[in-house]
C-alpha cells in the first residue's frame, strides 16, 4: 500500500491543490493497476512527505492486523489519530478484506521447533515514550525543523538517560543489547554510536531556552498548575578530571566533600509540584547568594502567573538581606529560614501557640513573633525531634572535644610530644575551630614554665543555654495574612526541590561529570534535566492517585515487561515468527491504568518465512571418478 497524490483544480478560486489517497497495486494479466482503498483528503495536518508516508504505513498495519498494530516508529500522536480514523473509514465502507480480532488463526506446528529470541526490555522505555508524547517534545523539535531521523535519535537519548543513566559508551551497549528503545522510536540501532549521542546532547542544549519555556507552560496546561509558589536552590557536582581549559569549572565548597575536584554549580527553579521552571549553570566557585537576581530576571518568561507574582521559597544560604531587598523591589513575596537566631523578639499577643505534627507524627510548635524595627514577619518554630537530635549532637561534640583535649594533654606528658606553649595553644585553637558550638562552654587552663607546658586542665560549664535553643529556628516572610499552619505548609514545599536534586544527581546520574569540555559538560547536565521532565511527568500523575514510589522503583517494576520474538516451524516447513510484548503483571498494569497509558505499543507482529529449497546439485562424473 502507498499514498498517491492527485492534483485538483478549484474553479471558484482558480487554484490547484493536492489531495491524497491510500492505494494498493494489483496485477491484471500483464498490467499493474492501482486501486483506491480510502481517500485521505488534503492532509494539511501533516506538512512533510515523511509524515504522509508514515501515515500510509500505519493504516496498512492497522488493516492487516485487525486494528491492533501500529508501526513502532510512531512518535506523533496526530499521525496515530489520523491512522485510526481512516482505518475506521475503511471498515465502514468495506473497502478491504479486514482481519478481525475474533478470528482465530490455526496452524499445525512442530512443537520442538519453538524458540524465543531477541528478548528485550520495553516497559520503562514505553512508559517514557508515552510521557514524551504527552509533553509534546517531538512536536516542538519538529517545529524547530528537526528531521524525523534526528527527532527519533533525540527521543532515544532522552529515554535512555531516564531509564539507564550511564556514559554514552555504556548507553550504546545498552541500546544494542538490552533495550527496545530504538524499536519504539524507529531509529536504526545499528547506526547508534557514542559520538552520535554526544552530538544529539549538544543539539538539544542549543535550544535549551525554548525547550524550557515550552515544557514549563505545557506542564501547567496539562495539569492545571498555577505556579503560585516557586522554590529556588543550587547544588554542585564535581568533575573527574583536571578541566584545565575550562571556563566554568572551579574549586569551591563541594557538597559531596570532594575538595580535590573542580565543581560546576546548577541552579534550578521548581514549582511546588516539582516541575522545573528555569535552570542555569554557574562557575563552580559561585556563592549561592549571588545568583538570585539572574533567576528573578528570567523567571517571568517561564511561569504562567500573570496577575500575581509567585511566592519565592528559599533556604538560608540564599536569603541574605540584599536578596530580600531585591525580592521586595521586584514585587515578590518570599519565605525563608532566618539566617540568624533572633534574640530580641516578642510573641505576637494576637496569636496563640499552634501545635501540629509532621509526616512522622512528631510534634512541632509554631508561634508568630515580632522583631522591633523590622517590617518582616517571623514564625518561631520548635521541633521536638530536631531538639533531640541537636542535644544528642551536642553530647557527641562534647565527647569528641574532650577526646581532642586528652590527646593534646597526652602529648604534653609523652616523650617527643608537643610541649611548647605556642604549639599547644595552636592545637587547642584548631580543636576549637572544629567544634565552634561547644568549645565556649569549656574553661581551659594551661600551666607552663619557660614556655614549656607542664599541665592542661579543663572544666565543662553547663551548656543548658545551648540545649534550651535546640530544635528552635525562625522562618522569615513578607506574608502577613496567612496563619501559622499555612506558612509552615508553604515552607515545607522546599522538600520538593531537595527531591529534585536527589533524582537529578542519583537516579539520573548527573554526578560526577566525566566530560572534558565545557560544551559537553553543559549538554550532559541539560540532558539530565530533560529526562527529569519525563520522570516528573510520570511521578506527578502517579502521586495524584496515591502511588509514591521513587523513580528507581518504578523502572524496576516496569522492566518486568519484555518484548520477545517467538518462532516455530509449521507442517509446511514455513517459519512463523511473532513479535509481541509480554503480558504486564499487576504492578505494571496498575501504573499503565493510573496514567491512562497504553499497556503495549502494539498487540503483535507476525511474519511467515517460506522454507529454504535446497536442491541437490548434480555431481560431475569426473568428480565421481576422482573420488573413487
Amino acid at each position: 500500500m502507498f499514498i498517491k497524490p492527485y492534483i485538483k483544480y478549484c474553479k471558484t478560486t482558480k487554484t490547484r491543490y493536492t489531495i491524497y489517497r491510500l492505494c494498493e497495486s494489483y496485477r491484471n494479466g500483464t498490467s499493474v493497476l492501482h486501486r483506491m482503498i480510502v481517500g485521505l483528503g488534503r492532509l494539511d495536518e501533516l506538512p512533510t512527505v515523511e509524515q504522509k508516508k508514515l501515515l500510509g504505513v500505519c493504516i496498512e498495519a492497522l488493516i492487516k492486523n485487525g486494528g491492533n498494530t501500529l508501526a513502532l516508529n510512531i512518535v506523533d500522536t496526530k499521525i496515530e489519530e489520523l491512522a485510526r480514523y481512516f482505518y475506521q473509514e475503511v471498515r465502514k465502507k468495506n473497502r478491504y478484506d479486514l482481519k478481525h480480532n475474533n478470528s482465530l488463526e490455526q496452524e499445525t506446528v512442530y512443537i520442538n521447533t519453538l524458540k524465543n529470541k531477541d528478548v528485550r526490555e520495553i516497559g520503562a522505555e514505553w512508559l517514557c515514550l508515552q510521557a514524551i508524547r504527552q509533553l509534546g517534545i517531538n512536536n516542538l523539535l519538529r517545529n524547530k525543523q528537526w528531521s524525523d531521523d534526528k527527532i527519533n535519535l533525540a527521543l532515544t537519548h532522552i529515554i535512555s538517560r531516564a531509564v539507564y543513566p550511564a556514559s554514552e559508551l555504556k548507553t550504546v551497549s545498552w541500546i544494542k543489547e538490552n533495550s527496545s528503545v530504538c524499536e519504539l522510536t524507529g531509529f536504526d540501532k545499528s547506526k547508534i554510536t557514542k559520538d552520535l549521542l554526544y552530538g544529539t546532547s549538544k543539539g538539544l542544549y542549543k535550544i535549551k531556552e525554548p525547550l524550557e519555556q515550552y515544557l514549563s507552560k505545557q506542564t501547567n496546561e496539562l495539569f492545571d498548575l498555577q505556579d503560585t509558589i516557586i522554590l529556588y536552590d543550587l547544588t554542585n557536582t564535581y568533575f573527574e578530571g583536571q578541566m584545565n581549559q575550562s571556563e566554568i569549572a572551579r574549586f569551591g565548597r563541594s557538597k559531596e566533600k570532594r575538595s580535590d575536584a573542580k565543581l560546576i554549580v546548577l541552579a534550578v527553579v521548581v514549582n511546588q509540584e516539582g516541575f522545573l521552571k528555569y535552570s542555569n549553570i554557574f562557575e563552580g566557585n559561585t556563592a549561592d547568594n549571588t545568583t538570585l537576581e539572574n533567576m528573578i530576571d528570567n523567571l517571568s518568561s517561564h511561569t504562567s502567573v500573570q496577575e500575581r507574582k509567585p511566592i519565592v521559597v528559599m533556604d538560608a544560604g540564599i536569603a541574605t538581606d540584599d536578596n530580600i531587598k531585591l525580592l521586595r523591589a521586584k514585587g515578590y513575596d518570599y519565605l525563608c529560614v532566618s539566617r540568624s537566631n533572633l534574640k530580641a523578639y516578642e510573641a505576637d499577643t494576637s496569636c496563640v501557640p499552634v501545635m501540629i505534627k509532621d509526616k512522622k507524627l512528631q510534634p512541632i510548635e509554631l508561634l508568630k513573633v515580632r522583631v522591633e524595627n523590622d517590617s518582616d514577619h517571623y514564625l518561631w518554630v520548635k521541633s521536638h525531634a530536631k531538639a533531640l537530635k541537636e542535644k544528642s549532637m551536642n553530647r557527641l561534640f562534647a565527647e569528641r572535644f574532650e577526646q581532642g583535649l586528652n590527646q593534646i594533654k597526652a602529648g604534653v606528658s609523652t616523650k617527643g610530644g608537643t610541649k611548647k606553649l605556642a604549639k599547644v595553644w595552636e592545637r587547642i585553637g584548631r580543636l576549637k575551630e572544629k567544634y565552634p558550638s561547644i568549645h565556649k562552654h569549656y574553661d581551659i587552663k594551661v600551666e607552663h614554665k619557660n614556655e614549656i607546658v607542664s599541665q592542661i586542665e579543663w572544666k565543662l560549664n553547663e551548656y543548658t543555654e545551648l540545649n534550651d535553643k535546640a530544635g528552635i529556628y525562625f522562618l522569615r516572610t513578607s506574608l502577613n495574612e496567612q496563619d501559622e499552619q499555612t506558612l509552615w505548609t508553604i515552607y515545607n514545599t522546599i522538600r520538593e526541590i531537595e527531591y529534585t536534586f536527589r533524582v537529578l544527581k542519583t537516579d539520573l546520574d548527573l554526578r560526577p561529570i566525566y566530560h572534558k569540555t565545557d560544551e559537553a559538560a553543559m549538554a550532559h547536565l541539560h540532558l539530565g534535566i530533560l529526562a527529569y521532565w519525563v520522570v516528573n511527568t510520570i511521578r506527578h500523575q502517579l502521586k495524584q492517585k496515591g502511588i509514591h514510589s521513587d523513580w528507581r522503583e518504578i523502572v524496576r517494576i516496569m522492566n518486568t515487561q519484555k518484548i520477545v520474538t517467538t518462532s516455530v516451524v509449521n507442517i509446511k516447513e514455513e517459519t512463523i515468527s511473532i513479535r509481541q510484548c509480554t503480558v504486564p503483571n499487576q504492578s505494571v498494569k496498575q501504573i499503565y491504568q493510573t496514567l491512562n497509558y497504553k499497556a503495549a505499543p502494539f498487540v503483535r507482529k507476525k511474519s511467515v518465512v517460506p522454507p529454504n529449497i535446497n536442491l541437490k546439485k548434480s555431481i560431475p562424473e569426473s568428480q565421481i571418478i576422482m573420488d573413487g
